[in-house]
């Protein structure tokens, strides 16, 4: 049995491209040293030619040439690395529409490890998020496919669909005995990158989702928001970074930017044309100076530790939190003729002193573990005192500072008071990057004072 008259000519003529192609730029190869283009491995390309046609001939069943080719393709990109791929038509739509801010799925950011599909962080206030599928989690099925050696455009395919239809995901995670399985209505997800509030007065936290271009903007709008609800300027901010995912380099260059007045932001490096870029701050702080806590762990990927790194080297912030995910790379989209596009690592971004995040993420000042509470255990906390032992003295100043105080601050003594163990038990680290934030404030004004 031989291969149809189509597909022998069909590969002549392929091959023959190939060849003329490698003869025309080996021509040109010493024209350009700045540039140089190398010869085709005509060796390898013939290798390929015969594992085509040996699977035309001699595989069990027909096989298409377009899906043979579509899949020589895949594998050259999947080689590379776990974020460059060939986005077919379809998939290339889908991810237009993602970053259009608005589509149809469960609301989580994926990759590849070691063969399944990871949770890089689920978006927050998604289905995937309220049914508490966290960062790190391992997916080893869809319904009752299995994911082991899937196309990660195949899974994410699967995982989006109609609103209100369902998807069951077992998963694997770090703890738990044996796989959970976990299902999920999908929604039409629409992305909120900043939310905001003010946790006491003076005290403002932003959260940031997600990076879009617009984030930087949103920023501003939600600063202004706490500003005005605080009858005034800030005395310090959370930067809540948590299973960020990443999003638009540019964005995380503007956001960065928001709290710098000069200085290196990011700078990327790269083969192609473009791929060296270097993204200086502006003038303007819009915090003044006023004391930053970044809260940070390793959900935080790509853009989000663009942010970090940056408020980081130049000690704009106090990185708290877990080690970030680690995801140094930039990817550009290539359009491709058909209305495919291949989606192709370019460069790797580096911090403002020169530190690559590949694969090591961003390290935080202060190191605190995602914890959660029990409000019994949050009271065992509680130590004895001197003023709890019988027959304890009595302090011989009490009395003249009460009297002294009577009267004063009356505006003060009645703004009511936050409760923070709701907040500790609510979000432990947020507790703790706010007791650090209020900290530092207090050091400020210790320091102005003097």
């Amino acid at each position: 049995m031989f291969m149809s008259t189509f597909s022998r000519y069909g590969l002549a003529l392929f091959l023959g491209l190939l060849i003329g192609l490698s003869t025309t730029m080996g021509s040109r190869v010493w024209a350009d040293r700045e540039n140089p283009l190398v010869s085709l491995p005509l060796d390898e390309l013939r290798t390929f030619t015969d594992v085509f046609d040996r699977i035309k001939r001699d595989y069990v069943e027909p096989v298409d040439d377009k899906e043979l080719l579509v899949s020589a393709i895949r594998g050259m990109l999947s080689g590379l690395d776990p974020h460059s791929a060939y986005l077919d038509e379809s998939a290339y739509h889908e991810l237009q529409t993602g970053t259009s801010g608005e589509f149809g799925g469960l609301g989580i950011e994926v990759g590849v490890e070691d063969g399944f599909i990871k949770v890089v962080s689920p978006i927050d206030g998604t289905p995937a998020y309220k049914a508490g599928v966290q960062a790190g989690d391992l997916i080893i099925r869809l319904d009752d496919t299995p994911v082991k050696g899937m196309n990660l455009d195949d899974a994410v395919k699967m995982m989006r669909g109609k609103p209100n239809t369902e998807l069951t995901l077992t998963i694997v995670r770090e703890g738990e005995d044996k796989p959970l399985k976990i299902t999920i209505v999908r929604d039409v997800i629409q992305i909120r990158s900043v939310r905001s509030d003010l946790l006491e007065p003076g005290f403002g936290h932003v959260r940031i989702s997600q990076f879009q271009s617009r984030t930087a903007q949103s920023l501003r709008e939600e600063l202004d928001r706490l500003r005005s609800a605080n009858g005034g300027e800030l005395k310090g901010l959370i930067l809540d970074l948590r299973n960020n995912p990443g999003g638009v380099l540019n964005g995380a260059v503007e956001v960065a930017d928001v709290f710098l007045n000069d200085g290196t932001i990011v700078y990327t490096e790269g083969r192609g044309n473009g791929s060296k870029q270097n993204f200086q701050a502006t003038p303007g702080d819009v915090l003044q100076g006023a004391p930053l806590v970044v809260l940070v762990n390793d959900g935080s990927a790509s853009a989000s530790e663009i942010v970090a790194g940056a408020l980081q080297d130049q000690k704009r912030a106090v990185i708290m939190g877990e080690r970030t995910f680690g995801k140094g790379s930039v990817q550009t989209i290539l359009p491709l003729v058909g209305g495919t596009a291949v989606k192709l690592t370019t460069a790797r971004y580096y911090t403002p002193i020169g530190r690559s995040i590949q694969a090591e993420g961003i390290a935080p000042d202060i190191k605190l573990a995602s914890l959660r509470f029990t409000r019994d255990e949050l009271a065992s906390i509680d130590t004895v005192k001197e003023a709890n032992l019988s027959g304890h003295l009595e302090n011989d100043t009490t009395q003249e500072q009460e009297t002294q105080g009577e009267g004063e601050d009356e505006t003060a003594a009645s703004e009511p008071v936050r409760d923070d163990t709701e907040l500790a038990l609510a979000d432990y680290q947020l507790y703790e990057a706010l007791n650090l934030l209020k900290g530092l404030d207090l050091l400020k004004g210790r320091g102005n004072a003097d």
